[in-house]
């Protein structure tokens, strides 16, 4: 697996050892990065089940602010950490162990919030819903931001309620992406 653009573009990235985590194919990632280019450039990342890092790393190749990888495999974190320090990244990259079923208070303290979330679940696992729920009650009010949702058609896909709206759904081979934006109310 290498990161396909940015700076850069052909590192090779560390994989997370096992069968357990599936890799983001790069066909979706430059799908994804296609689409969010111009919104690239000094975006602050949130990358959830993060496996190895390549969505969050491709961000930051491609201009982003910063990246936030969270993970609860001990073998993926390590692959994280290696990529990030192989890339160069340290100091605009946060890796954190992390269940994401505990919620999402670990972050917290990134108090600007994120303009764009990645999220590649398991995919047979019900993890979809629960983790809209706990970004509804982590994300700032004022926060406008992109949640890019890999899965298959297969996956329980939750009916989606503001103040996330679905933007756009693509599929590419076994893989489906869909596109939400999160729109929080305006204060009063």
């Amino acid at each position: 697996m290498r990161i396909i653009g940015g700076n850069f573009k052909g590192k090779k990235l560390y994989p997370v050892p096992g069968s357990e985590t599936r890799p983001t194919k790069g066909k979706v990632r430059e799908a994804v990065f296609d689409i969010y280019a111009r919104s690239i450039l000094n975006a602050r990342i949130l990358d959830l089940f993060a496996g190895s890092g390549a969505f969050g790393l491709e961000a930051l190749s491609c201009g982003a602010k910063s990246a936030v990888f969270l993970e609860s495999d001990p073998r993926a974190i390590t692959a994280i950490r290696k990529n990030i320090r192989m890339c160069g990244v340290e100091d605009r990259s946060q890796c954190i162990k992390w269940d994401i079923t505990r919620g999402l208070s670990c972050i917290h303290p990134f108090h600007k919030g994120f303009d764009l979330i990645f999220m590649d679940p398991p995919y047979y696992k019900d993890f979809i819903a629960e983790t809209l729920k706990h970004l509804e009650n982590s994300m700032r009010q004022e926060n406008k931001a992109s949640v890019v949702i890999e899965h298959t058609a297969r996956t329980p896909f939750p009916e989606i309620h503001p103040p996330f709206v679905i933007a756009d759904r693509r599929k590419y081979g076994k893989s489906v992406v869909t596109f939400l934006d999160f729109i929080a109310e305006k204060a009063p």
